[in-house]
């Protein structure tokens, strides 16, 4: 199996490093002082469970890879219009696409059936182009449930957990997911394979709607969120308002807010993704987690007067970020 990580960030190249450490055929695409990096010193993984060093295959140029058997897309959700369209190269007739991102996939509603039949949600899919450049049968969803980040170019920092969750949009237990989940487990993680993998995705979404935004705005990890009285209430709003969305499109959820919030609580002094980002003035994955939760509200009927408010204050941070810091190349951090 060769497999192409596209966008070795914190995420895909946390994936690729162990993939990697095992001999995997695995080629990590990224750009700037991350490729540099690697190419001059390999890739250093930091964690209490133990560090390591590879030196894996890496490009910066899609075009001279090669044909992969799976492309995993380890660049954030709004960096995907940029990438989806280069990937064409990498594609042979049974490549498939493992979509890493958080919040709502673009491919969510493809064959969904129904009234929201390929929808597409222009807060995560702009004019149409990733669809456009993925066909819907190469996809596979995948959820990530560790924590990792860039400690400086080269080196990844693992914090906690090793589970990664995958499954067909169409919920079939397929030969390709299973044989992918094999290989992964190879290198350590623990890759259950879901038929209810829509489920999966609004159990995620729930804690991040709420933690990711909230923490963007005010600096706090999970356990500062959660135990401050204000913002633990109003973690609980928006996750409230969160599951009423889901439970619009047919979603029960399988876990309660309670314990969500408690799950959180127990990563500890994490800060979210989107503070990370905010903080590395890179842009927040403000849209497809929380602005696409928002519109489909609005499509729906929900009200979500707690999200709104939030995910108002939350872009225009974003945008104050876009004015004061130097724009950045993307493509390179997960």
């Amino acid at each position: 199996m060769r497999i192409v990580i596209a966008g070795a960030g914190a995420i895909g190249g946390y994936i690729g490093a162990r993939l990697a450490r095992v001999g995997v055929d695995v080629v990590l695409f990224a750009r700037g002082p991350h490729l540099r990096a690697m190419q001059e010193r390999g890739l250093r993984v930091t964690s209490e469970e133990g560090d390591f060093e590879v030196r894996p295959q890496v490009s910066g140029d899609l075009s001279t890879i090669g044909q992969a058997d799976v492309i995993f897309l380890g660049v954030k959700a709004h960096s995907l219009t940029g990438l989806a369209p280069q990937l064409r190269p990498l594609f042979g007739p049974d490549t498939f696409v493992v979509s890493t991102q958080n919040g709502v996939p673009w491919w969510y509603f493809q064959n969904y059936g129904g009234e929201l039949d390929n929808l597409r949600l222009e807060r995560v899919d702009p004019g149409g182009v990733i669809a456009d450049a993925i066909e819907p049968r190469r996809v596979v969803g995948s959820l990530a449930y560790f924590a990792t980040d860039i400690a400086e170019p080269g080196v990844i920092h693992h914090t906690e957990g090793n589970r990664i969750s995958f499954g067909e949009p169409s919920g079939t237990r397929s030969d390709r997911t299973k044989a992918l989940a094999e290989v992964l487990i190879g290198a350590g993680f623990r890759c259950p394979v879901s038929t209810r993998f829509r489920h999966e995705i609004w159990v995620k979404l729930l804690g991040n709607v709420a933690f990711n935004p909230i923490s963007a705005l005010t600096g706090g990890t999970l356990e500062e969120l959660v135990r401050h009285p204000e913002t633990g209430r109003l973690v609980r709003e928006l996750m409230v308002e969160t599951e009423a969305v889901a439970g619009k499109l047919g979603i029960e959820l399988p876990i309660s807010i309670d314990q969500r919030i408690a799950g959180a609580e127990k990563v500890g002094a994490h800060k979210t993704s989107m503070l990370q980002d905010y903080e590395a003035g890179r842009p927040m994955e403000l849209e497809a987690v929380v602005g696409a939760v928002v519109e489909l509200g609005e499509r729906l009927g929900v009200a979500m007067p707690a999200t709104r408010a939030v995910y108002a204050c939350a872009r225009l941070l974003d945008e104050h970020r876009g004015r004061r810091v130097a724009p950045r190349v993307e493509g390179v951090v997960a």
